[in-house]
């Protein structure tokens, strides 16, 4: 169909975990779409420790529960079911106690899918919109469990809760790993300093330290000079900036696919 909006342009994805689906939005309004999945995501190399915190909410020693992503409370269930089948239901009683805590609909949908809910969901999917809530409430004394996004230690989020007298644990069920080769990323690169390709699209601040790892700061800076590039939220934006990278696009407000589809239709259409 001519009338497409996205006809005749061409978009990198580096999306890995919903790679198909934010795609298959692109390609619907007529994109052509480039994949190239820069991460992918593992279970943590030693279940040890993820046990153990599971341990401890399922023995009722943490009041409040902060899910940061739903990745990572699907893979605390994985963790159980594969390594201490016997710790499922407890912990699954313990998850429906726990006052919950979410930084967005992700992990707000990964609760429903328990058939649980969110008590308190921060309405800007970030660490500063977690903040935001959590100033509202008297934290003093109360056990806060939190579970992290990938290994980033979130010192932000962290240090505020201590400073506002929580004591907190905090527990990393996922990796994130490299998922494609070098050789990959730098095709993709080539592309990008040719010329090629419309927009990139970034859905995660680590498929932006990827790319800055096999190609070097000055390298990815040159080679997105040349596209419209596109951050899903804040937190990828300021990843982006960080190495030097403006981002021409951010969607205001919601920090998800079709929000970011729908700002990417606009700016090329």
């Amino acid at each position: 169909m001519t009338n497409q909006p996205l006809s005749g342009r061409t978009i990198a994805v580096p999306e890995s975990r919903e790679l198909e689906v934010f795609a298959g939005l692109l390609e619907r309004r007529g994109a052509r779409v480039i994949r190239c999945p820069l991460v992918a995501i593992r279970d943590a190399p030693d279940p040890a420790p993820v046990l153990a915190w599971c341990r401890r909410l399922a023995a009722g020693e943490f009041d409040d529960l902060i899910l940061l992503t739903g990745e990572g409370l699907r893979r605390m269930l994985s963790c159980i079911v594969q390594h201490e089948p016997a710790l499922s239901v407890p912990f699954r009683a313990a998850l429906s106690e726990v006052r919950a805590i979410t930084r967005g609909p992700k992990p707000a949908r990964a609760l429903r899918e328990l058939g649980m809910k969110s008590d308190i969901a921060a309405e800007i999917p970030t660490t500063e919109g977690i903040i935001t809530v959590l100033r509202a409430l008297d934290l003093r004394g109360r056990r806060v469990a939190v579970q992290l996004y990938g290994t980033e230690p979130n010192r932000p989020l962290i240090d505020f809760l201590r400073g506002a007298g929580a004591e907190v644990a905090t527990v990393a069920p996922y990796v994130y790993a490299d998922a494609a080769d070098d050789q990959a990323v730098r095709t993709l690169l080539a592309q990008l300093r040719a010329g090629g390709i419309d927009a990139v699209a970034f859905t995660s601040s680590a498929q932006v330290e990827r790319l800055i790892a096999v190609a070097s700061q000055e390298a990815a800076q040159a080679a997105l000079r040349r596209t419209l590039v596109a951050a899903v939220g804040p937190r990828v934006a300021a990843t982006l900036r960080r190495h030097g990278v403006e981002p021409s696009l951010v969607p205001a407000g919601t920090f998800f696919l079709k929000p970011l589809t729908r700002a990417l239709e606009r700016a090329l259409a």
